[in-house]
């Protein structure tokens, strides 16, 4: 069955909004029917690459257009409750940036919406639709890594400074979300302490440990105010290890044959003394697809077929409730803060 293009409305033409009109405006089964911007500048910008489109100052226009089926906002986070509540009680379909909203109070009352409105809530967690992520979590699956020891995630920029949310809820919704999909297993407590070197309030730097009850436990790191660009991560598994660079152009997956044991032939073999084993590194060929594209693609899929996101409402809450448990271990001077069930 062929379904007529989703009409689609874009809030917010600023850092990320350009890519999702973009990745919209290429597809047959969407087309974009309006940007809304405060910004003059940004709308001219529009006007002039995608003459077509309608540019609007005010968002609320767009929200109340009954001809667009779906919203896509990329505004401040501060914003993000506000413009995502309306859209679903207008009954729209909602993509909404990270975060989703800035308390769990909020994001539960958009999930709750979502639900009684029949409408889908999908959160731009965007790297979890990359084709690297995606071969890490079927190599885990598959058992390929034996039993998950850690994961530890560097993310390093200078800037973006935001004026509303601190560099832990701009960048490490990011990690959060790699971790959640990734690992199974829920978290149980988070702790965390951060830095602020430039500005009065926002911290400009923080570390995030986070614990699991099986004893896996994964970090965070994130800066703006690094002279390089990082996004490292490493996992670490009792068979093989991981390497996953996504500032590599190319070789962004790594996978190494190498792991340290006790035991050997069932004999136990004193710590001072252990067995290190170093095979192979393996390179896996990688989808090349932008991920934005994959995430743009899956939302559309979900408002015609009815079927729940893989970034649903759901895993953006679990990443908020990360997010407020590491800022009141801040406030704790990094105490251990559990997590609720």
């Amino acid at each position: 069955m062929r379904h007529s293009p989703l009409r689609i409305g874009v809030i917010g033409y600023g850092y990320w909004g350009p890519n999702l009109v973009r990745n919209f405006h290429a597809r047959l089964d969407a087309e974009v029917a309006a940007v809304a911007d405060v910004d003059e500048q940004k709308l001219a910008q529009v006007h002039l690459h995608y003459p077509s489109i309608q540019c609007v100052s005010d968002a609320i226009s767009i929200l109340h257009d009954p001809r667009i089926d779906a919203v896509a906002i990329a505004t401040p986070p501060s914003t993000h409750f506000a413009l995502a509540r309306k859209a679903l009680e207008i009954g729209k379909h909602v993509l909404v940036e990270k975060p989703m909203a800035m308390t769990s109070i909020e994001a539960q009352a958009l999930i709750g919406l979502a639900r009684a409105r029949k409408r889908i809530l999908m959160v731009g967690h965007t790297f979890i639709y990359t084709s690297s992520v995606q071969k890490i979590r079927s190599l885990i699956e598959n058992g390929e890594l034996g039993d998950l020891y850690y994961i530890d995630s560097v993310r390093f920029n200078l800037g973006l400074l935001q004026g509303d949310a601190s560099v832990l809820w701009d960048l490490a919704p990011h990690d959060l979300s790699i971790f959640l999909y990734l690992v199974d297993e829920r978290p149980t407590a988070v702790q965390a302490f951060g830095q602020v070197h430039i500005g009065a309030e926002k911290k400009e730097i923080a570390t995030v440990t986070i614990r699991y009850e099986s004893g896996f436990h994964a970090h965070i790191h994130v800066s703006w105010i690094s002279p390089v660009k990082i996004r490292l991560t490493l996992i670490g598994g009792s068979r093989k290890m991981i390497v996953y660079d996504d500032v590599e152009p190319t070789e962004k997956v790594r996978i190494y044959d190498k792991g340290v044991s006790l035991k050997e032939s069932g004999e136990s073999v004193t710590a001072f003394n252990p067995i290190y084993r170093a095979g192979d590194v393996l390179i896996p060929a990688l989808d090349r697809r932008e991920a934005l594209e994959r995430e743009i693609s899956h939302f559309l899929n979900c408002i015609q077929m009815g079927v729940t996101p893989l970034s649903d409402g759901e895993s953006g809450l679990a990443v908020i409730r990360i997010l407020e448990a590491a800022e009141m271990s801040m406030a704790q001077n990094g105490a251990f803060v559990p997590l609720s069930r």
